[in-house]
């Protein structure tokens, strides 16, 4: 009896040894645990068309707005998300030009989830600003 019950504990050692196999262990190759694949890197937007697509979202139509810049997107801390910044000169209603407009975008899945007028705590004002070029 005490030797079928030592083998009985040897056989439930080495099932339960078999759970604990992480990548770590000693165990050959193909009884470990594989690590998990990294997550694919995700491609930044291209802000550019972004922009032109949703233009009257971003400024009010009435404002005519011109000489359109974007900065590149910077990837935020929320998952999928990205921000940019853009900027252009508008008019008012009235025709009289008004100075530079800067908008910070929040940009998910190439799509303008958030707008709003950059503040001086928004990184938008120190940007490396390029144009965005009307398509043709």
């Amino acid at each position: 009896m005490p030797l079928m019950a030592s083998r009985v504990g040897l056989l439930a050692a080495l099932l339960l040894a078999g759970c604990a196999a992480d990548s770590q262990s000693r165990l050959p190759a193909f009884m470990r645990v594989r690590d998990p694949e990294p997550p694919p890197a995700e491609v930044a937007p291209d802000v550019p068309p972004i922009v032109r697509k949703n233009l009257d979202m971003i400024f009010v139509p009435t404002t005519q707005p011109r000489d359109l810049e974007a900065s590149p997107p910077k990837r935020t801390n929320a998952a999928g998300t990205w921000t940019a910044c853009v900027r252009a000169q508008i008019i008012s209603v009235a025709g009289a030009p008004l100075r530079r407009q800067t908008y910070r975008l929040t940009i998910k899945q190439s799509e303008i989830i958030d707008r709003r007028r950059a503040t001086a705590g928004d990184s938008c004002m120190s940007e490396d600003f390029k144009p965005i070029l009307p398509t043709k």
